[in-house]
Protein backbone atom coordinates (compact mmCIF):
# COMPACT_ATOMS: atom_id res chain seq x y z
CA UNK A 1 0.00 0.00 0.00
CA UNK A 2 2.79 2.29 -0.27
CA UNK A 3 2.15 2.83 -3.50
CA UNK A 4 -1.16 3.62 -3.03
CA UNK A 5 -0.01 6.41 -0.13
CA UNK A 6 2.38 7.87 -2.68
CA UNK A 7 -0.81 8.21 -5.18
CA UNK A 8 -2.84 9.66 -2.63
CA UNK A 9 -0.19 12.56 -2.14
CA UNK A 10 0.14 13.43 -5.68
CA UNK A 11 -3.05 13.74 -5.93
CA UNK A 12 -2.95 16.32 -3.08
CA UNK A 13 0.28 18.01 -4.05
CA UNK A 14 -0.88 18.42 -8.07
CA UNK A 15 -4.57 18.23 -8.37
CA UNK A 16 -6.33 18.09 -11.40
CA UNK A 17 -6.62 17.91 -14.14
CA UNK A 18 -7.95 18.54 -15.10
CA UNK A 19 -9.15 23.29 -16.46
CA UNK A 20 -11.89 26.92 -18.38
CA UNK A 21 -11.78 30.08 -20.62
CA UNK A 22 -13.71 33.39 -19.97
CA UNK A 23 -13.98 35.67 -22.52
CA UNK A 24 -15.91 39.19 -22.95
CA UNK A 25 -19.42 39.05 -23.59
CA UNK A 26 -20.58 41.52 -26.35
CA UNK A 27 -23.98 40.91 -26.73
CA UNK A 28 -26.37 43.44 -26.98
CA UNK A 29 -30.48 43.06 -26.87
CA UNK A 30 -32.19 44.71 -29.63
CA UNK A 31 -34.58 47.20 -29.42
CA UNK A 32 -37.69 48.40 -31.17
CA UNK A 33 -37.73 52.09 -32.26
CA UNK A 34 -40.82 51.89 -33.73
CA UNK A 35 -42.95 55.18 -33.34
CA UNK A 36 -46.21 53.12 -32.38
CA UNK A 37 -44.19 51.46 -29.43
CA UNK A 38 -46.21 52.47 -26.15
CA UNK A 39 -45.12 53.60 -23.25
CA UNK A 40 -45.31 50.43 -21.53
CA UNK A 41 -43.87 48.68 -24.28
CA UNK A 42 -40.70 50.72 -23.71
CA UNK A 43 -40.48 50.63 -20.13
CA UNK A 44 -40.36 46.83 -20.70
CA UNK A 45 -37.97 46.58 -23.47
CA UNK A 46 -35.57 48.87 -21.23
CA UNK A 47 -35.82 46.67 -18.48
CA UNK A 48 -34.90 43.63 -20.58
CA UNK A 49 -31.53 44.72 -21.79
CA UNK A 50 -29.28 42.59 -20.35
CA UNK A 51 -26.08 43.56 -17.82
CA UNK A 52 -23.18 45.55 -19.62
CA UNK A 53 -20.87 43.70 -21.26
CA UNK A 54 -17.99 45.23 -18.67
CA UNK A 55 -19.76 44.14 -15.53
CA UNK A 56 -20.06 40.63 -17.20
CA UNK A 57 -17.14 40.29 -17.79
CA UNK A 58 -15.73 41.42 -14.35
CA UNK A 59 -18.52 39.26 -12.56
CA UNK A 60 -17.64 36.17 -14.86
CA UNK A 61 -14.25 36.50 -13.96
CA UNK A 62 -14.32 36.98 -10.19
CA UNK A 63 -16.63 34.16 -10.06
CA UNK A 64 -14.89 31.76 -12.17
CA UNK A 65 -11.83 32.81 -10.02
CA UNK A 66 -13.47 32.27 -6.90
CA UNK A 67 -14.93 28.70 -7.91
CA UNK A 68 -10.92 27.85 -8.57
CA UNK A 69 -9.83 28.43 -4.84
CA UNK A 70 -12.17 25.98 -3.94
CA UNK A 71 -11.14 23.50 -6.59
CA UNK A 72 -7.87 22.39 -5.39
CA UNK A 73 -7.81 23.26 -1.90
CA UNK A 74 -9.71 20.39 -0.53
CA UNK A 75 -7.05 17.97 -2.45
CA UNK A 76 -4.10 19.73 -1.64
CA UNK A 77 -4.76 20.24 1.92
CA UNK A 78 -5.99 17.18 2.53
CA UNK A 79 -2.81 15.78 1.13
CA UNK A 80 -0.22 18.28 3.03
CA UNK A 81 -1.40 16.33 6.46
CA UNK A 82 -2.18 12.57 5.22
CA UNK A 83 -0.09 11.15 7.87
CA UNK A 84 -1.90 13.39 10.81
CA UNK A 85 -5.30 12.60 9.46
CA UNK A 86 -4.26 8.94 9.12
CA UNK A 87 -3.16 8.66 12.49
CA UNK A 88 -6.40 10.41 13.94
CA UNK A 89 -8.61 8.50 11.80
CA UNK A 90 -6.87 5.08 12.93
CA UNK A 91 -7.01 3.96 8.83
CA UNK A 92 -5.09 1.40 7.49
CA UNK A 93 -2.87 2.02 4.27
CA UNK A 94 -5.12 0.58 2.20
CA UNK A 95 -7.86 2.81 3.50
CA UNK A 96 -5.51 5.68 2.73
CA UNK A 97 -4.47 4.78 -0.39
CA UNK A 98 -8.69 4.79 -0.97
CA UNK A 99 -8.73 8.14 -0.25
CA UNK A 100 -6.19 8.87 -2.92
CA UNK A 101 -7.50 6.70 -5.25
CA UNK A 102 -11.07 8.02 -5.34
CA UNK A 103 -10.69 11.53 -6.81
CA UNK A 104 -9.42 10.74 -9.98
CA UNK A 105 -12.22 7.65 -10.56
CA UNK A 106 -14.61 10.72 -9.42
CA UNK A 107 -13.20 13.37 -11.65
CA UNK A 108 -13.68 11.01 -14.51
CA UNK A 109 -17.30 10.57 -13.67
CA UNK A 110 -18.05 14.00 -12.87
CA UNK A 111 -16.48 15.15 -16.83
CA UNK A 112 -18.36 11.99 -18.31
CA UNK A 113 -22.12 12.92 -16.79
CA UNK A 114 -22.09 16.58 -16.06
CA UNK A 115 -22.46 17.71 -19.81
CA UNK A 116 -25.82 15.98 -20.16
CA UNK A 117 -26.85 17.27 -16.53
CA UNK A 118 -25.22 20.47 -17.24
CA UNK A 119 -27.61 20.93 -20.43
CA UNK A 120 -31.02 19.73 -18.59
CA UNK A 121 -30.65 21.95 -15.77
CA UNK A 122 -28.85 24.77 -17.11
CA UNK A 123 -24.87 25.76 -17.04
CA UNK A 124 -25.54 28.26 -13.86
CA UNK A 125 -28.16 26.03 -12.19
CA UNK A 126 -25.84 22.94 -12.09
CA UNK A 127 -22.55 25.00 -10.70
CA UNK A 128 -24.29 25.92 -8.16
CA UNK A 129 -25.57 22.83 -6.78
CA UNK A 130 -21.89 21.44 -7.49
CA UNK A 131 -20.46 24.56 -5.73
CA UNK A 132 -22.80 23.70 -2.50
CA UNK A 133 -21.89 19.45 -2.86
CA UNK A 134 -17.94 20.79 -2.48
CA UNK A 135 -19.02 22.85 0.64
CA UNK A 136 -20.80 20.08 2.16
CA UNK A 137 -18.26 17.59 1.66
CA UNK A 138 -16.14 19.15 3.30
CA UNK A 139 -17.94 20.13 6.44
CA UNK A 140 -18.70 16.15 6.50
CA UNK A 141 -15.07 14.75 5.83
CA UNK A 142 -14.42 17.17 9.17
CA UNK A 143 -17.48 16.63 11.41
CA UNK A 144 -17.40 13.05 10.99
CA UNK A 145 -14.67 12.31 12.10
CA UNK A 146 -14.76 8.30 10.99
CA UNK A 147 -13.52 6.46 7.54
CA UNK A 148 -16.77 6.27 6.27
CA UNK A 149 -17.45 10.19 7.21
CA UNK A 150 -14.46 10.74 5.46
CA UNK A 151 -14.64 8.64 2.62
CA UNK A 152 -18.04 10.07 2.02
CA UNK A 153 -16.92 13.66 1.93
CA UNK A 154 -14.36 13.22 -0.03
CA UNK A 155 -16.59 10.93 -2.12
CA UNK A 156 -18.94 14.54 -2.77
CA UNK A 157 -16.55 17.15 -3.01
CA UNK A 158 -14.37 15.43 -5.66
CA UNK A 159 -17.54 14.54 -7.76
CA UNK A 160 -17.98 18.62 -7.49
CA UNK A 161 -14.92 19.29 -8.42
CA UNK A 162 -15.67 17.01 -11.56
CA UNK A 163 -18.35 18.90 -12.92
CA UNK A 164 -16.99 22.28 -12.23
CA UNK A 165 -13.73 21.21 -14.18
CA UNK A 166 -16.12 20.22 -17.51
CA UNK A 167 -18.76 22.97 -16.82
CA UNK A 168 -16.59 26.06 -16.49
CA UNK A 169 -15.37 26.47 -19.83
CA UNK A 170 -18.96 26.37 -21.33
CA UNK A 171 -20.15 28.83 -19.09
CA UNK A 172 -17.09 31.57 -20.17
CA UNK A 173 -17.71 30.27 -23.49
CA UNK A 174 -21.19 31.71 -23.15
CA UNK A 175 -20.75 34.39 -20.93
CA UNK A 176 -17.13 35.72 -22.24
CA UNK A 177 -16.52 34.41 -25.65
CA UNK A 178 -13.59 37.38 -26.37
CA UNK A 179 -11.34 36.48 -24.15
CA UNK A 180 -11.04 33.13 -24.16
CA UNK A 181 -7.12 33.13 -23.23
CA UNK A 182 -7.08 35.37 -20.99
CA UNK A 183 -10.11 34.25 -18.58
CA UNK A 184 -8.34 30.85 -18.45
CA UNK A 185 -5.41 31.80 -17.96
CA UNK A 186 -6.63 33.35 -14.44
CA UNK A 187 -8.47 30.39 -13.68
CA UNK A 188 -5.32 27.96 -14.21
CA UNK A 189 -3.21 30.17 -12.13
CA UNK A 190 -5.66 30.90 -9.20
CA UNK A 191 -5.65 26.92 -9.21
CA UNK A 192 -1.91 26.62 -9.00
CA UNK A 193 -1.72 29.26 -6.49
CA UNK A 194 -4.66 28.32 -3.94
CA UNK A 195 -3.06 24.85 -4.33
CA UNK A 196 0.40 26.19 -3.13
CA UNK A 197 -0.91 28.41 -0.84
CA UNK A 198 -3.30 26.05 0.97
CA UNK A 199 -0.10 23.45 0.96
CA UNK A 200 1.89 26.00 2.69
CA UNK A 201 -0.26 26.80 5.71
CA UNK A 202 -2.51 23.85 5.92
CA UNK A 203 0.25 22.02 8.34
CA UNK A 204 0.86 25.03 10.41
CA UNK A 205 -3.21 25.41 10.71
CA UNK A 206 -3.54 21.86 12.10
CA UNK A 207 -0.99 22.37 14.61
CA UNK A 208 -2.83 25.83 15.93
CA UNK A 209 -6.72 24.54 15.63
CA UNK A 210 -6.73 20.67 14.89
CA UNK A 211 -7.11 18.98 11.51
CA UNK A 212 -10.72 19.03 11.71
CA UNK A 213 -10.34 23.20 11.39
CA UNK A 214 -7.68 22.97 9.30
CA UNK A 215 -9.75 20.69 6.68
CA UNK A 216 -13.45 22.18 7.05
CA UNK A 217 -12.34 25.82 7.42
CA UNK A 218 -11.86 25.56 3.62
CA UNK A 219 -15.60 24.98 3.31
CA UNK A 220 -15.57 28.96 3.95
CA UNK A 221 -14.40 29.67 0.57
CA UNK A 222 -17.26 27.32 -0.80
CA UNK A 223 -19.82 29.70 1.05
CA UNK A 224 -18.22 32.84 -0.22
CA UNK A 225 -18.50 31.26 -3.67
CA UNK A 226 -21.86 29.93 -3.75
CA UNK A 227 -23.22 33.44 -2.57
CA UNK A 228 -21.33 35.17 -5.55
CA UNK A 229 -22.83 32.20 -8.33
CA UNK A 230 -26.22 32.34 -7.18
CA UNK A 231 -26.10 36.19 -7.43
CA UNK A 232 -24.27 35.31 -11.01
CA UNK A 233 -27.39 33.46 -11.41
CA UNK A 234 -29.82 36.06 -10.61
CA UNK A 235 -28.54 39.02 -12.53
CA UNK A 236 -27.31 36.81 -15.85
CA UNK A 237 -30.32 34.32 -16.10
CA UNK A 238 -29.71 30.99 -17.39
CA UNK A 239 -26.83 30.02 -20.16
CA UNK A 240 -29.65 27.16 -21.19
CA UNK A 241 -32.19 30.53 -22.18
CA UNK A 242 -29.31 32.54 -24.03
CA UNK A 243 -29.48 32.24 -28.20
CA UNK A 244 -25.31 33.15 -29.53
CA UNK A 245 -25.00 31.89 -32.72
CA UNK A 246 -20.87 31.59 -32.11
CA UNK A 247 -20.14 29.30 -35.76
CA UNK A 248 -21.40 27.73 -38.38
CA UNK A 249 -21.22 24.51 -38.57
CA UNK A 250 -21.99 21.03 -37.40
CA UNK A 251 -23.12 21.82 -33.28
CA UNK A 252 -25.24 18.45 -33.27
CA UNK A 253 -21.94 16.12 -34.12
CA UNK A 254 -21.53 13.32 -31.24
CA UNK A 255 -17.81 14.34 -29.42
CA UNK A 256 -17.61 10.59 -29.07
CA UNK A 257 -17.48 10.10 -32.69
CA UNK A 258 -15.10 12.88 -33.15
CA UNK A 259 -11.42 12.30 -34.10
CA UNK A 260 -10.78 15.70 -32.64
CA UNK A 261 -11.91 15.22 -29.72
CA UNK A 262 -10.24 11.58 -29.27
CA UNK A 263 -7.21 13.56 -30.13
CA UNK A 264 -7.62 16.41 -27.13
CA UNK A 265 -8.56 13.22 -24.89
CA UNK A 266 -5.12 11.51 -25.80
CA UNK A 267 -3.13 14.65 -25.80
CA UNK A 268 -4.19 15.99 -22.26
CA UNK A 269 -4.61 12.52 -20.68
CA UNK A 270 -1.07 11.89 -21.79
CA UNK A 271 -0.10 15.19 -20.01
CA UNK A 272 -2.33 14.12 -17.03
CA UNK A 273 -0.36 10.57 -16.40
CA UNK A 274 2.87 12.68 -16.45
CA UNK A 275 1.66 15.28 -14.02
CA UNK A 276 0.58 12.72 -11.80
CA UNK A 277 3.34 10.50 -11.91
CA UNK A 278 6.24 13.02 -11.58
CA UNK A 279 4.04 14.71 -8.58
CA UNK A 280 4.23 11.40 -6.78
CA UNK A 281 7.74 9.94 -7.51
CA UNK A 282 10.88 13.07 -8.68
CA UNK A 283 11.52 13.41 -5.31
CA UNK A 284 12.49 9.52 -5.49
CA UNK A 285 13.41 9.45 -9.00
CA UNK A 286 16.68 11.92 -8.16
CA UNK A 287 17.48 10.23 -4.46
CA UNK A 288 18.27 7.21 -6.72
CA UNK A 289 20.49 9.83 -9.31
CA UNK A 290 22.38 10.67 -6.21
CA UNK A 291 20.49 13.55 -4.97
CA UNK A 292 20.55 14.51 -1.26
CA UNK A 293 17.31 13.93 0.25
CA UNK A 294 16.92 17.68 0.56
CA UNK A 295 18.17 18.50 -3.09
CA UNK A 296 15.58 15.93 -4.32
CA UNK A 297 12.42 17.61 -2.79
CA UNK A 298 13.41 20.61 -3.51
CA UNK A 299 12.94 19.55 -6.99
CA UNK A 300 9.23 18.66 -6.42
CA UNK A 301 8.86 22.03 -5.71
CA UNK A 302 10.40 23.28 -8.39
CA UNK A 303 8.21 21.18 -10.53
CA UNK A 304 5.12 22.19 -8.95
CA UNK A 305 6.33 26.29 -8.82
CA UNK A 306 7.03 26.70 -12.40
CA UNK A 307 3.23 26.28 -13.21
CA UNK A 308 2.74 30.10 -12.84
CA UNK A 309 5.02 31.06 -15.03
CA UNK A 310 4.08 28.47 -18.21
CA UNK A 311 0.45 29.36 -17.49
CA UNK A 312 1.22 33.56 -17.30
CA UNK A 313 3.77 32.83 -20.55
CA UNK A 314 1.14 30.97 -22.48
CA UNK A 315 -2.12 33.39 -22.14
CA UNK A 316 0.56 36.21 -23.43
CA UNK A 317 1.43 34.82 -25.80
CA UNK A 318 -1.91 33.57 -27.54
CA UNK A 319 -3.44 36.83 -26.38
CA UNK A 320 -0.78 38.19 -28.73
CA UNK A 321 -1.26 35.93 -32.24
CA UNK A 322 1.42 33.64 -31.68
CA UNK A 323 0.66 30.30 -33.53
CA UNK A 324 -1.18 27.90 -31.19
CA UNK A 325 0.39 24.94 -33.32
CA UNK A 326 3.93 26.00 -32.55
CA UNK A 327 2.87 26.54 -28.46
CA UNK A 328 1.62 23.49 -28.55
CA UNK A 329 4.42 21.40 -29.93
CA UNK A 330 6.87 23.73 -27.79
CA UNK A 331 5.01 22.91 -24.53
CA UNK A 332 4.72 18.81 -25.51
CA UNK A 333 9.05 18.79 -26.70
CA UNK A 334 9.38 20.69 -23.01
CA UNK A 335 8.18 17.71 -21.33
CA UNK A 336 10.41 15.50 -23.54
CA UNK A 337 13.65 17.17 -22.69
CA UNK A 338 12.59 17.22 -19.05
CA UNK A 339 12.28 13.28 -18.81
CA UNK A 340 15.65 12.79 -21.34
CA UNK A 341 17.01 15.14 -19.24
CA UNK A 342 16.36 12.71 -16.01
CA UNK A 343 17.38 9.66 -17.75
CA UNK A 344 20.81 10.45 -19.31
CA UNK A 345 21.68 14.32 -18.46
CA UNK A 346 23.21 16.09 -15.83
CA UNK A 347 22.20 15.90 -11.94
CA UNK A 348 23.48 18.86 -11.72
CA UNK A 349 20.59 21.00 -13.93
CA UNK A 350 18.72 18.48 -12.10
CA UNK A 351 16.37 22.04 -11.50
CA UNK A 352 16.06 22.12 -15.45
CA UNK A 353 14.80 18.91 -16.03
CA UNK A 354 12.47 19.03 -13.37
CA UNK A 355 11.50 22.75 -14.21
CA UNK A 356 10.83 21.83 -17.85
CA UNK A 357 9.00 19.33 -16.92
CA UNK A 358 6.24 21.47 -14.87
CA UNK A 359 6.11 24.26 -17.17
CA UNK A 360 5.45 21.45 -20.15
CA UNK A 361 2.66 20.17 -18.22
CA UNK A 362 0.80 23.22 -16.95
CA UNK A 363 1.05 24.63 -20.40
CA UNK A 364 -0.36 21.43 -21.83
CA UNK A 365 -3.29 21.85 -19.30
CA UNK A 366 -4.34 25.54 -20.35
CA UNK A 367 -3.76 25.27 -23.76
CA UNK A 368 -6.22 21.97 -23.22
CA UNK A 369 -8.60 23.95 -21.81
CA UNK A 370 -8.50 26.91 -24.34
CA UNK A 371 -9.46 24.61 -27.33
CA UNK A 372 -12.23 23.25 -25.47
CA UNK A 373 -13.94 26.78 -26.32
CA UNK A 374 -12.05 27.57 -29.61
CA UNK A 375 -12.76 24.62 -31.15
CA UNK A 376 -16.54 24.18 -30.89
CA UNK A 377 -19.52 25.82 -31.76
CA UNK A 378 -21.46 26.27 -28.58
CA UNK A 379 -21.51 26.22 -24.87
CA UNK A 380 -22.99 22.84 -24.83
CA UNK A 381 -20.47 21.51 -27.20
CA UNK A 382 -17.63 22.81 -25.58
CA UNK A 383 -18.93 20.97 -22.45
CA UNK A 384 -19.83 17.89 -23.76
CA UNK A 385 -15.76 18.36 -25.45
CA UNK A 386 -14.40 19.19 -21.64
CA UNK A 387 -16.36 16.31 -20.74
CA UNK A 388 -15.20 13.60 -22.90
CA UNK A 389 -11.42 15.07 -23.14
CA UNK A 390 -11.46 14.72 -19.08
CA UNK A 391 -12.80 11.51 -18.32
CA UNK A 392 -10.34 9.60 -20.89
CA UNK A 393 -7.59 12.12 -19.31
CA UNK A 394 -8.44 11.04 -15.59
CA UNK A 395 -9.10 7.59 -16.39
CA UNK A 396 -5.28 7.60 -17.70
CA UNK A 397 -3.66 9.54 -15.04
CA UNK A 398 -5.62 7.78 -12.31
CA UNK A 399 -3.36 4.43 -13.87
CA UNK A 400 0.37 6.43 -14.56
CA UNK A 401 1.29 6.28 -10.87
CA UNK A 402 -0.15 3.16 -10.56
CA UNK A 403 1.97 1.41 -13.49
CA UNK A 404 4.83 3.47 -12.49
CA UNK A 405 4.83 1.87 -9.06
CA UNK A 406 4.14 -1.66 -10.27
CA UNK A 407 7.03 -1.48 -12.73
CA UNK A 408 9.85 0.31 -10.20
CA UNK A 409 9.08 -2.25 -7.94
CA UNK A 410 9.19 -5.63 -10.24
CA UNK A 411 12.09 -4.16 -11.33
CA UNK A 412 13.67 -2.31 -8.36
CA UNK A 413 14.91 0.46 -10.64
CA UNK A 414 13.47 3.79 -12.38
CA UNK A 415 14.87 3.48 -15.76
CA UNK A 416 12.55 1.34 -17.46
CA UNK A 417 9.15 3.34 -15.69
CA UNK A 418 11.17 6.53 -17.36
CA UNK A 419 12.17 5.12 -20.64
CA UNK A 420 8.00 4.37 -21.09
CA UNK A 421 6.81 7.94 -19.87
CA UNK A 422 9.81 8.97 -22.67
CA UNK A 423 7.59 7.10 -25.34
CA UNK A 424 4.67 8.52 -24.49
CA UNK A 425 5.39 11.98 -24.44
CA UNK A 426 6.93 11.57 -27.37
CA UNK A 427 3.98 10.58 -28.69
CA UNK A 428 2.21 13.39 -27.39
CA UNK A 429 4.44 15.68 -29.40
CA UNK A 430 2.75 14.07 -32.54
CA UNK A 431 -0.60 14.67 -30.45
CA UNK A 432 0.18 18.28 -29.80
CA UNK A 433 0.51 18.90 -33.51
CA UNK A 434 -2.83 17.11 -34.60
CA UNK A 435 -4.73 19.26 -31.56
CA UNK A 436 -3.49 22.50 -32.52
CA UNK A 437 -4.62 22.59 -36.06
CA UNK A 438 -6.77 25.28 -37.19
CA UNK A 439 -9.99 22.73 -37.39
CA UNK A 440 -13.08 22.53 -35.84
CA UNK A 441 -14.33 19.42 -33.69
CA UNK A 442 -16.12 18.40 -36.54
CA UNK A 443 -12.87 18.47 -38.66
CA UNK A 444 -13.80 21.43 -40.90
CA UNK A 445 -11.23 24.46 -41.37
CA UNK A 446 -11.86 26.54 -38.44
Amino acid sequence: MRLFRCYFISGAAAALSNDVFFILYNSRAAMSTSANLSASQTKASKSSIPPSSRFTFWLVLCAIVLLATNMRAPIVALGSIAPVVQEALGISETELGWLGAVPMLTFALGALISPAIGKRFGLENTLIAMIALLTIGMVIRSVIPTWIGFLSGTVLLTLAIGFANTLAAPVIKQRTPNHIPLVTGCFSLTLTVAAGIVAGVVLPLSEQFGWQWALGGWALLGFFALVLWVFLRVRLGSSTRVVAPLATGSSDISVWRSAFAWQIAVFMGLQSLLFYTVASFLPSIWLSKGLSAVSAGQMGSVFQFMAPVAILSLTWLVNRGRPIQALAVFAAALNVFGVLGIMYLSTDLAWLWSGLMGMGCSAIFTLSMMLFSMRTYTANQSSELSGMAQAVGYLLAFFGPLGTGWIHDATGSWDLALFMLLILMIINVVMAWLVSRPIMVDGKHA
